[in-house]
């Protein structure tokens, strides 16, 4: 399972990316949704402090961990909000004019990436608990050597973290703020 800093930095990254390349207007898309996004790759593994709670009643991290905070119903719900909220297009939250309707969808887009690295370097997830069952992972994590499989995901949440800083250095010069 990837770790805390890969799944909150791939969909910053992605943000980023779609921000930089596509939007033409930086005042439409300010950098706090992509925080936002950020922070919602990270949500799904708040069924980890679940299972804390319901550890004392006897629940095992297999049955808590991957079930219902890991499935595609979530990131669908946060789109469907999107939706419903589309036509409130006008209204804009707080001192940053963030739109409702685009913090759903970063949402979304964040819970989405975190299904997709569960799904793709370890483990798996099932997209339609708790109506099927039915698992999928690729898991990319076996096709290294055995005694490597346990510094795979550290590395590339340090490879990860200092891409990305390289990056904020070079675009923003972040190194002034210091």
């Amino acid at each position: 399972m990837p770790h805390a800093v890969t799944h909150f930095l791939i969909p910053v990254i992605l943000l980023e990316l779609f921000r930089d390349f596509f939007v033409k207007d930086k005042k439409s898309f300010p950098v706090h949704y992509v925080f936002i996004g950020g922070l919602a790759g990270l949500l799904p593994d708040l069924d980890v402090a679940v299972y804390y709670v319901l550890s004392f009643f006897g629940f095992t991290m297999q049955e808590v961990h991957r079930t219902f905070s890991h499935n595609l119903f979530i990131p669908l719900v946060f789109a469907i909000l999107a939706l419903i909220f589309h036509s409130f297009r006008n209204k804009k939250l707080g001192e940053y004019h963030l739109k409702l309707r685009n913090i759903f969808l970063v949402i979304a887009f964040g819970i989405f990436i975190h299904l997709l690295l569960d799904t793709i370097i370890a483990g798996g997830i099932n997209p339609f608990y708790p109506i099927s069952n039915y698992s999928i992972g690729l898991n990319f994590i076996n096709l290294f050597p055995v005694n490597w499989r346990d510094s795979i995901i550290p590395s590339l949440d340090a490879l990860l973290l200092i891409l990305w800083m390289i990056s904020l250095e070079v675009r923003h010069k972040i190194s002034s703020f210091l």
